[in-house]
């Protein structure tokens, strides 16, 4: 295809010339050995389009100044008084600090899980007996931080968990995996 829009060319080039004595278009574009050279497309590289993971125990940092790392990783059954209750999870704490220069509302943010090797929905887990209450609901001033202790469903008997936050309703999400013991 590259050869005939090469030749293509070069008969609207000869088409425009209107000496007598040139050579036809089939004279001037026959290369002495019969060889052609034609140019490659360039090969696109692919390109990632999808989140990055994390691991439950990184950090990471958005535009604008957001900071959140999980810690405190433990496991334990929620009371007669929670939602769900009676039902075994994993508590973990979920720091935000504001490292920008604007204030930041992280109470229009999110927290899902998911749990074993075929994505299972996992509940958020609220048990104030237990200091679960979900993700704080402030405006966060730039130098500063919060932290809350919150929780996802967890059977006994799984390990893996997937962890999505996104720390305001602006933010890209970001996604947590790995296990549990």
């Amino acid at each position: 295809m590259i050869a005939a829009i090469v030749a293509t060319g070069i008969v609207v080039v000869n088409s425009r010339d209107d000496g007598g004595d040139s050579p036809t278009a089939a004279e001037s574009s026959t290369p002495a050995d019969d060889t052609i050279t034609a140019a490659a497309e360039p090969v696109p590289s692919p390109e990632d389009t999808g989140p990055e993971i994390w691991s439950l125990t990184d950090g990471v940092s958005w535009d604008g100044g957001v900071e959140v790392e999980l810690t405190g990783w433990m496991r334990g059954v929620t009371g007669p008084y929670a939602a769900p209750q009676s039902t075994p999870f994993v508590k973990f704490t979920v720091k935000i600090r504001n490292t920008g220069d604007r204030t930041v509302d992280v109470s229009s943010g999110y927290l899902t899980c998911l749990y074993g090797d075929d994505g299972r929905e996992s509940a958020q887990v609220f048990d104030s007996e237990r200091g679960l209450e979900g993700l704080p609901q402030v405006h966060l001033r730039p130098g500063k931080s919060v932290s809350a202790k919150t929780g996802c469903e967890l059977p006994k008997g799984e390990k893996y968990l997937q962890v999505e936050l996104s720390p305001t309703a602006e933010s890209e999400t970001a996604i947590f995996a790995g296990n549990v013991k």
